[in-house]
């Protein structure tokens, strides 16, 4: 089982939006002394709570930080943006760090419809394009137009020795049937979905092993996961987690509450997407999901009130796994 970290960047209890950014670099740093496979960082948009707008400059700072553990965006939101851009910034840093930069792609706006509108204008339009966005991308990156395209004399300078790898995020079968047709790795966020894994991931291995005979079907796992020494002391972080998200509390002591029967019905809702517990619960559950799903690698999203729970959160998980 390989473990990584998936990293929205969020601003803790008390938190400034420096402190948030600083304490991603410091997990990425983390993760690679626990042996993490990858680091990604996510991008939002003036969203309460997440500090990260821009991946790829937080991607620079972090790779400097880190020699080792592949690092990458989860996702870089392909609509708001010209491939020629995304390649060219991505070369970049597949150049200054080589064989160690993903490229995850996403649809979602990342943010409000104001957000969208000040971003990128027509996104609704750029949406409906996403498949021509991505096969425009991937042609950048590989350099593989046909010679009558209007891009084939042009290169996303640098260009690298080893390529970054592009991965497509996704929740639903329309995604999967989508990374199969063009080839993509697929990262499926668990976290996120209301629907079934099992048919959506079967879907993509199937239709991939079919129309990409040569290509070895490659999926990433992203749950939601709160680990702590004990699962009563995880369900405590888990609760106050959501109620800090929830009511976007500004206070800078320490984050006390008292739940409505409103609120707890819908942690109860949440939380079935979650997994939350002790080490050893933790790891039971990553391992019956691994043969349910027959997925390789599990990226761990975490994100509590405190930086020092969230890095707990981590270590205990790594620690277990590595007893296997």
């Amino acid at each position: 089982m390989k473990l990584s970290i998936l990293d929205q960047s969020p601003i803790a209890v008390g938190k400034t939006h420096q402190e948030a950014l600083l304490e991603s670099i410091n997990l990425a740093e983390l993760g690679e002394e626990l042996g993490y496979y990858r680091y990604w960082i996510a991008e939002h948009h003036d969203l309460d709570g997440l500090a990260c707008p821009a991946p790829e400059i937080m991607l620079g700072m972090i790779g400097k930080s880190t020699s080792q553990i592949r690092i990458g965006a989860g996702a870089i939101l392909l609509p708001h943006y010209k491939p020629f851009k995304i390649a060219e910034t991505f070369n970049l840093l597949a150049t200054i760090f080589p064989d160690r930069i993903d490229l995850g792609l996403g649809r979602s706006p990342g943010g409000s419809a104001e957000v969208s509108m000040a971003l990128s204008g027509n996104f609704l339009e750029n949406v409906r394009r996403f498949p021509e966005l991505l096969d425009e991308l991937t042609n950048f990156l590989n350099r593989d137009f046909e010679e009558e395209n209007m891009y084939a004399k042009i290169n996303p300078v640098p260009v690298p020795d080893i390529s970054p790898v592009p991965w497509l995020l996704g929740t639903s079968e329309k995604s999967a049937i989508l990374a199969a047709e063009k080839g993509l790795n697929y990262a499926f966020g668990h976290f996120m979905s209301d629907q079934d894994a099992t048919p959506i991931l079967s879907t993509y291995k199937r239709l991939i092993g079919t129309k990409h005979p040569k290509k070895e079907p490659k999926i990433i796992f992203a749950v939601n996961v709160i680990c702590a020494e004990s699962t009563d002391e995880a369900e405590r972080i888990a609760l106050d987690s959501f109620l800090w998200r929830k009511r976007n509390s500004s206070n800078n002591t320490a984050f006390h509450h008292e739940p409505s029967g409103e609120e707890l019905n819908e942690f109860h809702d949440i939380r079935s997407k979650m997994i939350i517990g002790s080490p050893t619960a933790v790891k039971e559950k990553l391992l019956e999901l691994q043969r349910i799903h027959e997925v390789e690698e599990f990226m761990i999203l975490t994100n509590t009130t405190s930086y020092e729970a969230r890095n707990m959160s981590y270590k205990l998980l790594s620690h277990e796994v590595k007893k296997s």
